[in-house]
């Protein structure tokens, strides 16, 4: 029995979003020259991956003059969302402040990147607050 394929972008797929990110209307050959900076790669793996990319609705593609043009058709944002969603769901039994925990414990967050966290916090129990305040007094 054939699997449904997850929409989310694997790590190979997620390397060619990169480049189309960076460089919108990139041929097949372009990817391969930007996806050969890191790593040796076959022309005819990355045009595979392409294809199921397209069935997924990860990319578009035009036609041009000699083969097609790619580009991304999900966001940086909207990629990072559903990969951080499905992460939270299969690691962490749902819960997004297990991740937190599991980041600021782990020692993977910098001062900047602390302070930046306890921004955002502080902003969004202001706005939470605020709301609560608005339906009491109506």
């Amino acid at each position: 029995m054939a699997r449904n394929p997850s929409q989310h972008p694997t790590d190979g797929e997620l390397e060619i979003l990169r480049v189309l990110w960076q460089q919108p209307g990139a041929t097949l050959s372009d990817l391969c020259a930007a996806l050969r900076r890191e790593r040796q790669v076959a022309t005819t793996t990355v045009a595979t991956m392409l294809r199921v990319m397209l069935d997924k609705g990860l990319v578009r593609r035009k036609k041009a003059v000699r083969g097609h043009q790619w580009s991304a058709a999900v966001s940086h944002a909207a990629a990072a969302r559903g990969m951080v969603g499905k992460l939270v769901d299969n690691v962490f039994d749902g819960s997004a402040g297990r991740l937190v925990s599991h980041l600021v414990e782990g020692g993977k967050l910098s001062d900047d990147e602390l302070a930046e966290l306890r921004s955002l916090i502080n902003s969004h129990s202001h706005k939470v607050a605020r709301k609560g305040a608005k339906a009491h007094s109506k």
